[in-house]
Parts: C-alpha cells; structure tokens; sequence
C-alpha cells in the first residue's frame, strides 16, 4: 500500500450548481447539441415526446412501469436513495461495477469517510478521475441555467454566441415548467425554470431507507432538502447522470475486463435519478450524451478539452496541512496510461490474482450479462418516440459525424483500430430518431449503444489476441 493511499483528500461537496460561469467552446458545443430540446413545442412530433416523457418518467418513479431492474423495486428504492450523494473525487459509489471482488479491492482502497473527505488509489487516478469529471460537469452544468431561462446562473444573460444556439433552433426556454404546467415563478414551480418530477408530476412516491453513509435518510431529503434542496434546480440535463456515466466509463477504460458491467451501472445509476423524482427521462438521456462527448473528446486529446488548469481536491499531507493543488492534464491518454498501471497493481495486490482473474469472480448483481443488457436496453431510449424522422431509420455513420467517439472503445481495447471501432459503433446504434438525434455529431451520442458495441470490441480482441499468440510474427504485430 502506498502512503498516498492513506492520504485524505479534501473536497467541497457541491451537489448542484449555484453559479455557471460564463460557457467555454466546449460547453457552447455541448449546448448546441443538447439544444433539441428547447425546439420540442414547435411540432406534433416534440410534443408528443414530452408527453411521453412527463409519462414514462411517472411510472417509473412509481414502479408502475415494470423495468428489467436488478433487484427488487423496493430495493431499487433503496439504491437510488443511497446514489443520491455523488462520489466524485475517487467514483466509490460506482465501483460495485467493477464485481464483488475487484469492487471490494477498490472500495477498500477509495471510500468517502464523510461528505468532505475521501481516499483515493493514488494520485494519478485521483488526478485523472478529477479532470475527466470537471471537464463532464463543466458542459453539464452549463445547460442547467440556459435552458431554464437563459443565463449562465439564473439572473446573468447568456452570451450571444449561446444566444444564437437557440434562436437557430428556434427554441424556447422552460420547456418542461411550460409544457407541464409550471411554468418559471409560479406557485410549486422553480424560479428559474425547468421544473423537476417532483414539482410537475401528478403523483410522486416518498420513501424511506438509509443515505450512502448509512444513516436513516428520506427521499424528500434529497429533493426539498436538507441533504440538498432542488426546488429550484432547473432539471435538464441530469447532472448526476453526467457523473455517473464520466466515471463509470473512466473505470470501464481502466479496467476493460468489467467495461460492460460499468456501462449496465451508469444506466443504473442515471435511471435511480428517475426512482427517487429528481429528473425525466430526458434529463438522464442528455446527461449521458453530455457525459459520453466530453469524454471521448478527451481520449482523442482534443486541444479543447486538455490543457485547462482545474482545481483538483486538496491533499492532507504527512504532516497535515492541506495544500490546494491544480492540475493540467496536456497528455489524455498517458495520464490513461499513469492511472491504469497504478490501479492494476493496487487491484492485483488487493484481490490476489490477476485483474481478469478477479474481474471473472463475481457474485454480485452485475453477474448475469443477459440481465445487464436488458436493464441498458430499456434505458436506451426508455421507449420515448421518434421525433426526427430524418434520422429515424438507417444508421449514422459515426467515423464520419463524431470520428472521435471510437476512442470509447480503442481506449479500452487497443488492437482495434479507431476505424474499426467507429464500425462497431455504427453497427450497434441504437434506435434512431429520438428527441437529440437531429443529425448532428452530438447526436450521435444520444444513439450509441456503448453495451452491446463493447462486447463486440472485446470479442475482436480477443480474436486478434488468439490468433497474435499462434502467429506472433512482426508483420502481423505491425499492422
């Protein structure tokens, strides 16, 4: 064990934004592409969706809808309330993913303590789990205020150039409040707009069961307050789901032997948005479009989205003064590389085997493959209907609209090439046509099928592992 993995990092816990500063090129980005939403008034088609949306969002919340969940809707409930508190310094919540053996070597390793202070593997993973989550959060907390009413934190105006993404859209703010009547400032409605399930739908089930620290908690805590007060938290996007699928697929990628397990975990955790009534289907779906873009942006090492200087949370040194630190990651991929050989060691010396070994040796409840995939599937779209005819039948090709997106599988399984990834992605879209599938290269994130596009990726490496083993020459090494 290294010392740094005794080390407590401290971090202010910051559950929802309070203030957006003004948007970066990739939040601007980010915006355009979640903006579809704002245009659904304009036709039969958009508000068709959102009355399925306001829908499916109700019987989910109230367990009317019988999804393929992994357990038992009481016990859903119980999960949802304990993912209502986000560990974003070292993604503890979400290693169960990772099985009960390698979940148990990494939970030994990074815990929160409380709802301040937390441990890590080491700092490269620390650092890298940090930077990819503040890039995620940074687009998805962008939307927050400009859907609602169109500033950066309430009460501030929007640039221009953000202005315009909705005029090109010919979009509206405050969609939801309007569309379920609670429109911005009226009575049960939020301030600023966007009103969440809990203030909009006709019926919302309350319950009871224990926080993440396991203390008695009650699912009102977590939308009214104490614990944290979204009253007036316009909804769109899911900010939570943005976290979940950022550090679900940060773990996927370091440990590719579990990257379908983790994927079946962030449609868990964002669908528990909906269990416990703090977000529509919409909201979790453009979370994960948010999160899934700003991820694969930074594998491709975009200039964009490396090189920024964030705050990274404060380590507690030996002689213990905390000291605030910053970090810059230029280089993605080799800070990839840092944080994977340092978790394959903690992961190997903690389970006593090697990683595949140990990633196998699952007795939890992402064992059964047939039963992750059906719990993906019914998330994928959560059945709401077609609104772009223009994308609804056909595959996009993803090499050519969103080219770098690929790099959610190549980082993972390195023998594939970029091109043959974007092939698989292509090749297992999801249905097409939904409320942000306009076209655009955005879009295509709100298609991707990442479950079943991982276990075709795993099983071309595999192949290629094969046959590499019985011809190992240079000419086929160096193709």
């Amino acid at each position: 064990m290294t010392r740094f993995a005794e080390h407590v990092l401290i971090v202010a816990l910051t559950l929802i934004p309070l203030r957006a500063e003004a948007q970066s090129p990739p939040n601007l980005t980010a915006l355009a592409g979640l903006a579809p939403v704002a245009a659904l008034p304009n036709a039969p088609e958009g508000k068709a969706a959102l009355d399925a949306n306001l829908k499916v969002t109700g019987d989910i919340q109230t367990g009317a809808l019988q999804q393929p969940i992994l357990m038992s809707f009481p016990e859903q409930q119980k999960l949802a309330l304990r993912d209502c508190f986000i560990t974003d310094g070292n993604a503890a919540q979400l290693a169960d993913g990772l099985g009960s053996k390698l979940g148990a070597a990494y939970q030994g390793r990074a815990q929160y303590k409380d709802f301040k202070t937390f441990t890590s593997i080491s700092q490269s993973v620390a650092d890298f789990i940090g930077y990819t989550n503040t890039i995620a959060k940074s687009d998805s907390n962008a939307g927050k205020y400009f859907f609602a009413n169109a500033t950066t934190n309430g009460k501030d105006p929007v640039s221009e150039a953000a202005t315009a993404i909705l005029t090109a859209k010919g979009g509206v703010t405050d969609v939801f409040g309007k569309a379920y009547g609670r429109p911005a400032g009226s009575p049960g409605a939020d301030s600023y707009g966007n009103a969440r399930p809990f203030q909009t739908e006709p019926r919302l089930i309350a319950f009871r069961s224990e926080d993440y620290f396991g203390r008695p908690s009650h699912s009102l805590d977590w939308l009214r307050g104490p614990n944290q007060n979204l009253f007036d938290s316009p909804s769109y996007p899911s900010g939570h789901t943005t976290y979940g699928y950022t550090e679900a697929m940060v773990l996927a990628i370091l440990v590719p032997d579990r990257y379908q397990q983790m994927i079946a975990r962030a449609a868990e955790y964002g669908n528990n948005r909906i269990v416990v009534g703090a977000h529509y289907a919409m909201d979790v779906l453009g979370g994960r479009a948010t999160a899934l873009h700003a991820v694969a942006h930074l594998l491709a090492n975009d200039p964009a989205y490396v090189g920024q200087t964030r705050k990274n949370p404060a380590v507690l040194n030996e002689m213990s003064h905390a000291s605030n630190r910053e970090i810059v990651i230029t280089d993605y991929p080799a800070a990839l590389k840092s944080a994977r050989a340092d978790l394959d060691a903690v992961l190997r010396d903690a389970c006593g085997d090697t990683v595949a070994a140990c990633a196998a040796a699952d007795d939890g409840r992402f064992k059964d493959p047939a039963a992750n995939e059906a719990l993906y599937n019914a998330t994928q779209t959560y059945g709401l209907p077609v609104v772009h005819r223009n994308t609804a039948d056909g595959r996009e090709d993803v090499g050519t609209l969103a080219p770098e997106a690929g790099h959610l599988l190549t980082a993972a399984f390195p023998t594939i090439t970029l091109a043959e990834a974007n092939a698989i992605l292509t090749e297992t879209e999801g249905p097409g046509g939904g409320f942000l599938d306009d076209g655009s290269s955005f879009g295509v994130y709100a298609q991707l099928n990442l479950y079943a596009a991982a276990g075709r990726a795993a099983a071309l490496a595999a192949t290629r592992a094969r046959t590499e083993a019985i011809d190992p020459s240079p000419a086929r090494r160096d193709r």
